[in-house]
């Protein structure tokens, strides 16, 4: 399946959570059941607005994107992570007015049946998308992916408290456990926030494929070859490396080429769906920019 049929999926699943989980918060009354169905609603907006941005940024350049669309799928991640901070919001307020305002819960039984099933859906997709958002390199299926992780957390950690408060009749408990999973959900949506600005930023690749990238040019550099100013970015699911490639002044532009040309080729083979820019410099001529940490350089 495609990544956007993963998305439709996943709101499909959203929608049957929300109401497996709103029915068991119904039945039981437990404020605990309300965060856990409180999260899958985040769930279900959350991969709507994925579904949204993956479909622009498969769209080709334009004129006014010549680059193409590849970073909106950031603001997917961006956006969950704020709907993550609503919903905690909401979870600690019904917390705290529980927890003075102890109640009682009723039919825990049939409550958690609903939540666990409701868990085995998200624990099921969430493993099928996350191996999908790496193969194409997704980072709104990557991210609804992980959120569906913390969902699944957040209902065995509901439920397991739940049994605590029929173990004990500790009625406190309940709206602990509320507070306990907002904490943890904020956690999520912090580091999907930090994601989606680290991204939108021009991150450097990880340090996996920049060690290929290096090796590819310490094996292509030689005497009368060289690299510098070498420099890498993420762009949604595609790759880049810049660099300028110095050779002697006298060879003709079509040997010149055809080494650029082995390189770009070796690059590729190295690290997948990498795309690179290499400039032709004669090897006596040096490029100048201001920061001196865009001097690097690769070969003799």
């Amino acid at each position: 399946m495609q990544v956007s049929s993963y998305l439709k999926l996943s709101i499909a699943v959203a929608a049957v959570t929300i109401a497996l989980k709103t029915g068991a918060w119904y039945w039981t009354d437990s404020v605990s059941l309300l965060s856990d169905a409180l999260e899958s609603l985040v769930n279900l907006a959350g991969a709507m607005f994925a579904l949204a941005m993956v479909t622009v940024a498969q769209r080709p350049p334009d004129e006014d994107h010549p680059f193409g669309h590849h970073k909106a799928e950031y603001f997917s991640s961006g956006f969950e992570g704020v709907l993550i901070f609503a919903a905690a919001a909401g979870i600690i307020w019904a917390a705290v007015h529980r927890l003075l305002s102890p109640q009682p819960v009723e039919q825990l039984g049939l409550g958690m049946v609903l939540s666990l099933v409701s868990s085995a859906l998200n624990g099921g997709l969430a493993w099928a998308m996350l191996k999908k958002a790496r193969e194409h390199r997704s980072m709104a299926l990557e991210a609804d992916a992980r959120h569906l992780f913390t969902d699944v957390w957040t209902s065995i950690g509901v439920v397991a408290g739940l049994i605590g408060v029929m173990l004990t009749g500790w009625l406190w408990l309940d709206p602990v456990i509320a507070v306990l999973v907002a904490l943890n959900i904020l956690r999520e949506g912090a580091l999907l926030v930090m994601e989606s600005a680290a991204g939108l930023m021009d991150e450097a690749l990880d340090a996996e494929s920049q060690a290929a990238i290096h090796a590819v040019l310490e094996r292509c550099s030689h005497q009368q070859v060289r690299f510098d100013h070498i420099a890498t970015r993420v762009s949604g699911a595609r790759r880049y490396v810049d660099m300028h490639m110095h050779m002697p002044a006298g060879w003709s532009l079509g040997q010149a080429a055809a080494e650029r040309g082995a390189v770009e080729r070796a690059l590729m083979a190295a690290v997948p769906g990498l795309r690179a820019s290499i400039q032709l410099l004669p090897m006596d001529v040096e490029a100048h920019f201001n920061d001196p940490k865009d001097q690097e350089g690769i070969g003799p």
